[in-house]
């Protein structure tokens, strides 16, 4: 697996195109996020009560069973859940890359 860089604040970047970078910082997910016209959402029909449920962003795509939420909802559930953001800033041909995934620490091992 290629290694995978820590992100700790808006003045990091990644080091050569398609490299995959992880944060925790909200400053960081948001910025990437807006940048892409991303809007913070959940997939519908996975909520738990009134807890939200998976967490995605809304970048227009029709296909998505997607409900857009408050950035601060989604933050704090992503706290919550203790999740890293996992993403790229461009694609390997140096595109930009809307590719991201949620990983939980408990998840792993």
């Amino acid at each position: 697996m290629a290694s995978r860089r820590t992100v700790t604040s808006m003045k990091e970047h990644e080091d050569h195109p398609g490299e995959t970078l992880l944060t925790q910082s909200p400053e960081v997910i948001r910025t990437w996020a807006n940048e892409r016209g991303g809007r913070p959402a959940t997939v519908e029909g996975t909520e738990h009560g009134d807890l939200l449920g998976v967490l995605r962003f809304d970048f227009g795509d029709a296909t998505d069973r997607l409900r857009e939420v408050s950035w601060d909802e989604w933050l704090r559930t992503f706290q919550e859940r203790g999740l890293t953001f996992i993403y790229q800033e461009h694609k390997s041909d140096g595109s930009v890359s809307n590719f991201f995934r949620l990983e939980s620490e408990e998840r792993e091992g």
